[in-house]
């Protein structure tokens, strides 16, 4: 028999049993477009062109250590129909932040974080950290075209080691010039 929740199926989840993802350590992110729709821009020549939907990713992607202070980003890059990215977290970053910075986020308040600042969570877990940026890419992001979505969930990797950190940073860097070899 399958697991049914208010009469639909469930799937089941993607993250890592027993794992708690407010721990310290590297995650290797994944998110998609909703049917791999090409929001973002396009490869041309393994160049990178993004658009205005792209940019706005890109910017509310480096702004996340802005809104939360445990977490620092390493490489990333925005696709045409996802990104990738390596996120941080890290508890000792936001202890030593806060004991150097006093954090008024009214008054940070720009148009271009507004939405992002109103839908940063206390919580600390990966999860509430993707929901955030993928809010507020999404609130811009249909300005511009009504239709973007993203895919529902995203793919993530608890890196363990240095040679995965590296192996996947080069992924992450090579990803545009590898664009369309790998399908």
């Amino acid at each position: 028999m399958t697991d049914k929740f208010k009469n639909t199926y469930r799937i089941k989840s993607a993250r890592l049993a027993g794992y708690d993802y407010r721990n310290e350590g590297l995650y290797f992110v994944t998110i998609c477009t909703k049917n791999k729709f090409h929001y973002f821009g396009e490869i041309e020549n393994s160049n990178l062109l993004l658009n205005e939907i792209g940019l706005i990713a890109h910017r509310y992607w480096a702004e996340i250590p802005q809104h939360f202070n445990h977490v620092s980003l390493d490489e990333f890059v925005i696709m045409p129909d996802h990104m990738h990215g390596i996120i941080c977290i890290d508890e000792k970053r936001e202890i030593e932040r806060s004991s150097i910075e006093t954090y008024n986020y009214t008054s940070q308040q720009t148009p271009q974080n507004q939405h992002f600042q109103n839908l940063s969570a206390p919580a600390k877990s990966l999860s509430t950290i993707i929901r955030a940026f993928k809010s507020a890419v999404t609130i811009d992001a249909r300005k511009i075209n009504p239709n973007f979505e993203w895919q529902s969930r995203f793919h993530d990797r608890i890196i363990r080691d240095v040679q995965s950190f590296d192996t996947i940073r080069n992924y992450i860097i090579n990803n545009p010039a590898n664009w369309g070899k790998e399908k």
